[in-house]
């Protein structure tokens, strides 16, 4: 039997240019895109090549500034697999950095989140590190039963105690959790820490990364308000992979108000993307 092979030719392929930046907070990383002067939209296809580490750019996430009717800006996060998602607080101090470097805002702005809204002060440390805390959610209502809470921190997440944290299988444990059903009909992200001369270690497994992360900005958000229903505390000190983020909040009775997430939001640098399309399929 004779075969057949079609030979590709460019004009094959129709191609389109992403001018991005990319950012970390905390080893957190993501792909960040300017769209304040609109038509800014990508298909799930899209947003995962740019994401994928081995032919795209490489990030947990994409996040898309865009114009708000009534505050600085709007953010719109979504997850390396290509699906919009809830609130990212990593992404969120990372935003605020981005917005100040495209002198969008000073030394601090209030944006849209998925969640409701967010404010943030910015302090640059230098051409490419930035300190930025960031308001969170409050959080009223949670389930706790002393071995571990289930608490939506802008994404919600399920937080229990190990031992070893070091040597501890978060990818297979993280997604027994994250896709139990009873747990969560949706899902869920997935922290475990370790108590350890005074301070409290996190590893995290996320969802729709589906692998774990070097850090998780709700994650340690959740991570301190189990570590104040375990040990007390109002001002909480949370040690990541590669560096600490502090959360404070008050406890008015059982709940947390007055949420503030901080920590390092580093700029890695900018480049341009190019997707090439053909015939509805998206390759880089």
């Amino acid at each position: 039997m004779r075969k057949f092979y079609h030979v590709l030719k460019m004009n094959d392929f129709h191609s389109k240019e992403i001018s991005f930046s990319k950012f970390h907070g905390a080893g957190n990383d993501f792909v960040m895109i300017d769209g304040m002067n609109g038509g800014c939209t990508f298909s799930q296809e899209e947003i995962a090549a740019l994401c994928d580490r081995k032919t795209g750019v490489g990030a947990d996430g994409l996040i898309i500034i865009g114009p708000s009717q009534a505050l600085d800006f709007k953010m719109r996060y979504y997850n390396c697999d290509g699906r919009e998602s809830t609130f990212c607080g990593n992404g969120g101090r990372c935003v605020a950095a981005f917005a100040h470097r495209l002198g969008l805002i000073g030394d601090e702005c209030t944006y849209e989140g998925i969640d409701g809204i967010h404010h943030a002060t910015i302090n640059v440390s230098s051409a490419t590190e930035y300190f930025v805390r960031l308001s969170m959610r409050d959080v009223e209502k949670y389930d706790f039963d002393g071995t571990r809470l289930i608490i939506n921190t802008g994404s919600p997440h399920y937080v229990t105690i190990v031992d070893n944290l070091n040597d501890f299988d978060v990818n297979r444990e993280g997604a027994r959790i994250r896709y139990d059903k009873n747990i969560s009909e949706d899902g869920v992200n997935v922290d475990f820490l370790e108590f350890s001369e005074g301070m409290t270690r996190i590893r995290t497994y996320e969802r729709g990364v589906e692998n774990e992360t070097l850090a998780c900005g709700t994650g340690v958000t959740a991570a301190a308000m189990a570590t104040s229903l375990w040990k007390g505390g109002e001002n909480i000190d949370i040690e990541t992979s590669i560096c600490t983020l502090n959360v404070r909040f008050d406890r008015d009775g059982q709940a947390f108000k007055n949420v503030v997430l901080s920590g390092p939001a580093t700029f890695v640098f900018d480049g341009l993307f190019i997707l090439k399309e053909k015939n509805g399929d998206v390759r880089p």
